[in-house]
């Protein structure tokens, strides 16, 4: 099965019905621990409802630092996120408040880059591939001009951490 196309470069690339009802199977996973050691349950509070969203998404680590990528582009947790100005958390296990900040466009292709050497290391050439192609429109193996030519089209967010907390306080 090939994964969610996210490759073409429009604003918003709204997630397959399947990966929509699965959704609650892969907070499950990542708030437990279940899932592959970078996955992690994002929760941020919707911006119209105010009640709290869960997603499960990959952390990239760069330079020392956590990384979220938005897949999607501009999703429903990239506006969530925008509209509580940064404050989110994540879960894996426990459950950390952080504030996320947004890079802006030039600082984003590194990020990008180690997100699919990352993806590369986990799962191997062939998934990789499957990667860069359907979630960024990218040969198997992108440049970093490759990857400069889609910045504009997939948010980044630094993950600063702020507190250790219980759940369900944000």
């Amino acid at each position: 099965m090939n994964p969610q196309d996210y490759a073409t470069r429009t604003e918003y690339r709204p997630p397959a019905r399947w990966y929509q009802r699965l959704n609650w199977l892969g907070v499950l996973l990542t708030s437990v621990g279940l899932a592959p050691r970078d996955a992690v349950t994002l929760q941020v509070r919707g911006r119209k409802s105010g009640k709290l969203r869960w997603i499960p998404i990959l952390r990239t680590q760069y330079n020392d630092e956590d990384y979220l990528v938005a897949l999607a582009g501009e999703s429903q947790w990239v506006r969530n996120v925008r509209a509580a100005d940064g404050q989110a958390a994540i879960r894996r296990g426990n459950t950390r408040v952080v504030r996320l900040e947004q890079l802006p466009p030039a600082d984003r292709a590194e990020i990008i880059a180690q997100y699919l050497r990352v993806g590369h290391q986990r799962s191997g050439a062939k998934a990789s591939a499957k990667q860069a192609r359907y979630y960024f429109g990218l040969n198997p193996k992108p440049s970093i001009d490759d990857i400069r030519a889609i910045v504009e089209y997939y948010p980044v967010f630094r993950v600063v951490y702020t507190d250790l907390v219980r759940p369900g306080i944000l």
